[in-house]
């Protein structure tokens, strides 16, 4: 868990997935539009990947990916993203907080 949260800090917005996963492909793609450039980390192709996976899922993710990191803190998956965009500017205020994008 704590190589997760360490991976999680190393850039304002880090998306965890699964190559194959294509809901984490559009959570990325949603992301980019804004300007935001994540850190993508897919676990299928990491040698620890199946431990890091585990770990998502005991800090709540279910399922574990996409699992999506912004300004150190775990956001949360799919629905989370989805729900912060559809709710006016929050997700964009977050990534702007997080200094993943500018103004």
């Amino acid at each position: 868990m704590e190589r997760v949260m360490k991976l999680g800090g190393e850039s304002p917005v880090v998306i965890f997935t699964k190559s194959n996963c294509c809901i984490s492909h559009s959570i990325e793609t949603l992301i980019r539009s804004f300007g935001a450039n994540p850190m993508i980390y897919e676990l299928d192709e990491l040698p620890n990947g199946m431990e890091m996976e585990k770990a998502l899922v005991e800090l709540g993710c279910k399922p574990s990916v996409p699992a999506v990191f912004i300004g150190k803190e775990l956001v949360g998956g799919s629905n989370e993203i989805m729900s912060l965009n559809l709710r006016g500017n929050k997700l964009k205020q977050l990534l702007i907080r997080a200094k993943a994008i500018w103004v």
